[in-house]
Formats: C-alpha cells, structure tokens, sequence
C-alpha cells in the first residue's frame, strides 16, 4: 500500500522537502514543516533574542558578533513572510523599525527555551568538558635544549661560489 503524498505550504523553503509521505513519515511531518520555518542558527537565534520583547534592527545585529547585516535583514524579511514576525515602522524623527513576535513567533517560545537548555546540557557541557581536557594533557614546547641544526642544500653543479 502506497502512502499518500502531503503539502505543507507554512514550511515552503523552495524545494520539495516539505513534501510528506505519511506512510513513512511516522509524525515527522509538522517537524518537517516547522523546520522549514526555523531550519537555520540565525533564525531561531533571532526567535529567541526577539522573545526579549520588540527589538529595533541594530539592537539585534549588536546581539550576536557574528551575524552580519546583509544575513540578519534577509532572515527578518523571511521571518516576516512566514509570518513569525512583525516589522512596524515607528513614526519618529528619523523614523525607526521595530521587529517584535507574532501570535505564531511566541507560539516558537517553548520550543526555543527547551532547545537553549537542551544545548546548556549537552553541548556546552561538552565543550568544557573536551577544553578542560585539552588543558590538562598539554604537552610541552617541542623544541627543548638546542635548536637542530639546518643543512643547506649543495649548490647546483657548475655554479660558482
């Protein structure tokens, strides 16, 4: 028996991948999907400091050192498609954006505290483990005593010197 085929349009990243086979998805498919939605570091990364409260565009950019603008402008207008977040144009002299959660963004913020302790329990443990490691068995310098000595390649036959 064939499974049936099932579309979902919320996690449309451009290829077929939101495309379920329900016969052998086993209930993967709304992970699928919200993958779709949230599948790279910046995006959740943005999810979570905007669960902050409204946030305006530099003060996300100085959030993290290494998001650049060009990433950080071109994963908030995709947010704002998927429709996790809202961009309102505040009135001001110089006028000024504010990013804040939709209704579907705030729906994210279970998901993004439980994976922010998942990854203080596991993978930072980790990593300090493993550096706390490598500091233990360093080895020292290897050069000790007296530096070896350098042989200078012959010259070429027929070459004065």
């Amino acid at each position: 028996m064939e499974g049936t085929r099932v579309r979902h349009p919320a996690a449309h990243s451009g290829a077929d991948s939101d495309d379920c086979d329900t016969s052998e998805s086993h209930g993967l498919c709304p992970v699928l999907a919200a993958i779709g939605v949230i599948g790279t570091e910046w995006r959740l990364a943005i999810v979570h400091r905007l669960l902050d409260g409204p946030q305006r565009f530099s003060e996300i950019l100085k959030s993290n050192t290494h998001l650049n603008a060009k990433t950080l402008s071109a994963t908030l207008k995709f947010l704002e498609n998927q429709g996790v977040v809202q961009r309102t144009v505040v009135s001001t002299r110089p006028f000024s954006v504010v990013y804040s959660l939709t209704e579907m963004g705030l729906g994210l913020a279970p998901a993004a505290r439980e994976l922010r302790a998942w990854g203080e329990r596991w993978v930072l443990s980790r990593n300090q483990a493993s550096a706390r490691a490598a500091a233990s068995t360093r080895r020292p310098p290897t050069i000790q005593g007296e530096l070896p000595r350098v042989v200078l390649a012959e010259s070429a036959p027929g070459r004065a010197q």
